[in-house]
């Protein structure tokens, strides 16, 4: 597995990183034994860097980890790195309600967390979107005090804009910034991305298969779930559902010639971006993890990427990552 570093004073992690989040909710139904299999499948491939929400499925993600961990082979546990994500509160019912990054907030979170996934550290702590009643220097102080104190190893960050990376910054060292980046949502590379540069900090890339629509699997008569949350994304409805398999089928075009899958292609082209970019894959199975794997052996000439260019212009989805709700919380979007 090769490897690569998120900051010159972050920490070193497998080119590639397992997201959990499928695996406890939003999906639909998660098979739980396939999903530890899953993770120690992808341990025992090279995979240190694991990464989840103590919101996904409140907490069964964390425990799930947890369980993962005590049932794997020393050495694979041993080199396991935890990213975690917190402060979005829930109801009981599902719902999302906010997010908290009070100080006092960001210590109650983390030592849940610490709980559940029982360890005696997280490697990379965030808040999962940022509180627009606390200034994300509060926030990230608080977590910089965790560091001091041993509980967290590195401070990430999670989808915030240029401005407030900078004044997180300038606070703590940073470790990475996690943003949804993918062949159709390219955002970050305006303003974004190049600022992460400019500071030395790494991106911890989610969403590079948009949730599985440029996977090559989903299919246009697909039904989804009740519990998946997909029914409710933009670029999963109606006409734009549509454009944006249009896009898949001329991304599978070059696929083909290549001899690899459209996921494959979709991660290499997430890879070819820099080596400071660690993309996020979200296989809830072993044989979605074995596929997404192959992308490492995925070489993207010149040639390659300009064809994808033109297969998948900048711009050419249709429909917003999210839903208008969600879209308002995104500091990465205003």
């Amino acid at each position: 597995m090769r490897t690569r570093t998120l900051s010159p004073h972050g920490p070193q992690v497998s080119a590639l990183g397992l997201g959990c989040m499928g695996m406890s909710a939003l999906y639909g139904d998660a098979d739980r034994a396939e999903s530890v299999a899953t993770i120690h499948a992808a341990l025992e491939a090279g995979i240190t860097l694991l990464d989840t929400g103590d919101f996904y499925g409140m907490g069964h993600n964390e425990l799930l980890i947890n369980e993962a961990l005590r049932t794997a082979p020393p050495t694979a546990r041993e080199q396991a790195l935890t990213s975690v994500k917190f402060g979005a509160l829930r109801t009981v019912e599902g719902g999302f309600t906010g997010y908290d990054g009070r100080p006092n907030a960001v210590k109650n979170f983390a030592a849940y967390s610490l709980q559940r996934l029982g360890t005696d550290h997280i490697d990379i702590y965030r808040i999962a979107r940022v509180d627009p009643d606390v200034p994300i220097e509060e926030t990230v102080g608080a977590i910089a005090e965790l560091v001091e104190a041993g509980h967290v190893r590195h401070i990430g960050l999670s989808e915030v804009g240029a401005q407030t990376l900078r004044r997180a910054a300038a606070v703590a060292p940073i470790s990475d910034l996690q943003i949804e980046y993918s062949l159709i949502s390219r955002g970050i590379e305006d303003e974004i991305l190049p600022t992460a540069r400019e500071l030395g900090i790494g991106v911890t890339a989610y969403g590079v298969l948009s949730r599985g629509l440029i996977s090559g699997h989903f299919t246009r008569d697909r039904q989804l779930a009740a519990n998946d949350f997909r029914g409710m994304s933009p670029r999963f409805q109606g006409e734009n559902l549509q454009r944006n398999l249009d896009l898949v089928d001329a991304l599978r075009k070059i696929a083909e010639q290549k001899g690899v899958s459209v996921a494959q292609t979709a991660i290499a082209w997430v890879l070819s971006r820099g080596e400071d970019i660690v993309p996020l894959i979200g296989a809830r199975s072993r044989e979605r993890l074995s596929e997404a794997l192959g992308a490492l052996d995925v070489t993207l000439d010149e040639a390659d990427l300009t064809a994808i260019e033109q297969a998948v212009p900048v711009g050419s989805a249709a429909g917003e990552r999210y839903p208008a709700a969600q879209m308002a919380h995104l500091d990465s979007e205003h």
